[in-house]
């Protein structure tokens, strides 16, 4: 099964061909936010059902007849993940994870729609903290799409400054914080600890991407520290794994660095700074919930009437 889905699904080619319905689903998703001028906005919610169509279009072909149920499902799923499964305790017992159900739940749908839109949100979320940011961010967007109608792949790689703002979203706040299990093949002895044959450890991205003997200010949002850097997404640079490393690293990465990007260079496009600073004030809680690094109140933003081209 997961070579179908590298093959079929995830693989360069393929990503690159479902364009159009990444195009779709936005379009779709900016014409709602419209509707709503004057409304208060829920843009995590959005996000979240347009990586979910994505997903699903790309998978079936069309968007889940019982959408609105899977949806709930995924969320509870979710909620499951931060909590206690009796199964953990006793991971050579198959019955008992037969029994809770939990691990059957986790497929490619939960990774493709949760992890995705996530990054979204925190992404945005860290602009609005970082005007300066924004401001640079949202420029670079309109430059490159001036005067078109329609962007492609090659607009989009265009966009190097948004490119560094995503992998800073992703030191700050990865998706997977803590990576594994994975079991010792032999012993080792690292940092003056023996980590003995066959234990299965935990690998804690989450701290390596702020550790102060890696990174110059790590709690601040500074994109600019990955100009002119080597440092990329493909577990060679070890305090830099939001995708994991080696042979186990996540295989979805480059469909969902692709609709991360979609989604962030279309709502700077049509977004207004003015009307995101507004809401530093009021809804910029940064906390979120620590084992699905998921922030823990949704990001909602006012439609205001501006120029036509324009949501907010």
């Amino acid at each position: 099964m997961r070579r179908i889905c590298i093959i079929e699904l995830l693989s360069a080619k393929m990503v690159k061909s479902f364009s159009a319905i990444r195009e779709d689903e936005l379009s779709n998703v900016i014409s709602s936010i419209r509707s709503m001028r004057g409304s208060i906005v829920n843009i995590s919610e959005k996000m979240f059902w347009f990586t979910n169509s994505v997903s699903c279009r790309a998978s079936f072909g069309k968007i889940c007849k019982d959408r609105n149920e899977f949806i709930t499902i995924v969320k509870g799923v979710l909620s499951l993940i931060g909590g206690f499964d009796v199964a953990d305790m006793f991971p050579s017992w198959k019955l008992l994870h037969n029994i809770s159900g939990v691990k059957s739940r986790l497929d490619i749908f939960l990774a493709g729609t949760e992890t995705s839109s996530a990054t979204i949100i925190w992404a945005l979320a860290e602009m609005i903290k970082n005007p300066n940011v924004l401001a640079k961010a949202q420029s670079e967007v309109r430059q490159v799409f001036k005067g078109k109608k329609k962007y492609d792949e090659e607009d989009l790689e265009k966009l190097t400054y948004l490119n560094l703002v995503v992998k800073e979203a992703l030191r700050l706040h990865p998706r997977v914080p803590l990576i594994g299990p994975r079991e010792c093949r032999e012993q080792a002895d690292i940092s003056g600890y023996t980590i003995p044959l066959k234990i299965r450890v935990l690998i804690n991205a989450w701290a390596l991407a702020r550790d102060p003997g890696c990174w110059d200010d790590p709690e601040s949002f500074m994109p600019e520290r990955f100009e002119n850097s080597s440092i990329d997404f493909t577990g060679n640079y070890f305090d830099f794994i939001p995708f994991g490393a080696g042979r186990r690293m996540c295989q979805g990465m480059s469909f969902g660095l692709a609709n991360v990007t979609h989604a962030l260079a279309q709502l700077l496009f049509t977004l207004t700074g003015s009307s995101l600073m507004e809401l530093i004030q009021k809804n910029l809680d940064m906390t979120n919930i620590w084992i699905t690094a998921t922030k823990k109140n949704d990001l909602l933003l006012v439609a205001t009437n501006h120029s036509s081209n324009e949501v907010f």
